[in-house]
């Protein structure tokens, strides 16, 4: 850890001491949190990098040797489907010397070649080929021991397809994360999700810091004047809000009921939903990185990539609970369905990057919680503020 961090910390102790008190009395993060480059790579350090972080989903890896480079705060990793199929991830460079190993999506047929001096790794990882290392025409040479210079593997975990990963690899057990989420949604079956498709999803990319979608997304308050249309049959009274202690919060809808064609036609639902969840849904931010929506026929999430302190990219990707849902006889509700949901978060942009632009003025200083309506939003804040002062 850089020798300036403790002193970005000190310099910043009264205003995060500030977020953890009771909501009637709190204050937001301070300004810097989504502005400055060096509290960015601060939050890396303490919080991206020191627990379970969200990096994209197994969708985007479908096939066995499928390799998708991504990124967490410009560190290079390495997301892939091994032969038997399993999602694993690893630090995407090469152990010679250092070229960035996989520098786009493709199709491995066995093994991971570094295109600067060809050598070459096994999906698990395992340094295969390192050809003319002891001069034209060999592959060894005396004191290197090819067993020690393989890919370097970071401890992964995968929920709902989701993908998520632990630097540290001192994180808690992912089970005992994952744990209140899965408590909390145990009418749905995880293993019957399928991802729509390419009709299934989108990326968005904004002009703001990671954490304002998290925040916003974790309130109902605005959705009168943000989501006129989705007001009209959600209203905001028909809302609730979910703030819990721990690493969650969001909101709830009991009148979750759009329509998506004329003709009756709907997706099947989750087999086996209590009353309850009919017509509801639920929204919630699984600190840090990563939203979920769920509902009786649909499921998504949200992976936030952050890009630097004023940069996020919103990766949506849309998941069903039957086969059925993903044939030709629905794609047309499949892609209206894409497009209602782009619609609503599209709607958010103006207010996430106008908070972007309001974090430059010294006039904020961190704001205001309404203890009726901004609860979730200000678990998020307890949360990070409590991270970063460890």
């Amino acid at each position: 850890m850089s020798t300036w961090l403790p002193r970005e910390i000190e310099a910043q102790r009264d205003a995060l001491q500030q977020v953890l008190n009771p909501i009637e009395q709190a204050c937001g993060l301070p300004n810097e949190a989504y502005t400055s480059e060096r509290f960015a790579a601060l939050e890396r350090d303490r919080v991206l990098g020191r627990g379970w972080t969200c990096i994209g989903v197994g969708h985007w890896v479908p096939e066995p040797g499928d390799l998708r480079p991504v990124t967490l705060l410009g560190l290079p990793l390495l997301l892939l489907r091994d032969r038997e199929g399993a999602v694993k991830v690893f630090h995407n460079v090469c152990s010679h010397r250092g070229v960035e190993l996989v520098p786009e999506a493709c199709r491995s047929k066995g093994l991971i070649r570094c295109r600067y001096h060809s050598w070459s790794y096994d999906l698990d990882g395992i340094l295969r080929a390192t050809p003319f290392i002891g001069g034209p025409g060999t592959q060894d040479c005396a004191g290197f021991d090819r067993a020690q210079h393989g890919l370097k593997r970071v401890r992964s975990a995968v929920w709902c397809d989701a993908v998520f990963v632990d630097l540290s690899g001192e994180a808690e057990d992912f089970e005992h994360y994952i744990a209140p989420l899965v408590k909390r949604w145990q009418a749905f079956d995880a293993a019957r999700l399928r991802h729509g498709g390419a009709d299934s999803a989108f990326t968005i990319e904004l002009a703001c810091n990671w954490k304002l979608a998290v925040e916003n997304y974790c309130e109902a308050y605005h959705l009168p004047w943000i989501h006129p249309s989705l007001n009209q049959y959600s209203r905001l009274e028909d809302h609730y809000n979910i703030a819990v202690e721990g690493h969650m919060a969001g909101q709830g809808s009991t009148a979750y009921r759009p329509t998506l064609s004329d003709d009756g036609r709907t997706f099947p639902e989750h087999p086996g939903l209590p009353e309850s969840w009919q017509g509801s849904a639920e929204y919630l931010a699984l600190f840090p990185n990563v939203l979920f929506g769920v509902h009786a026929d649909h499921f998504y999430s949200v992976v936030l990539e952050p890009l630097g302190p004023d940069r996020t990219r919103e990766h949506f990707e849309i998941y069903y609970f039957d086969e059925a849902a993903l044939g030709d006889e629905l794609a047309d509700l499949r892609a209206t369905n894409t497009h209602q949901w782009r619609g609503i978060f599209e709607e958010d942009r103006g207010v996430v990057e106008g908070m972007q632009a309001g974090r430059a003025s010294p006039a904020f200083q961190g704001g205001v919680f309404s203890p009726a309506m901004d609860g979730p939003t200000h678990c998020f804040h307890q949360w990070m503020a409590s991270r970063l002062l460890g």
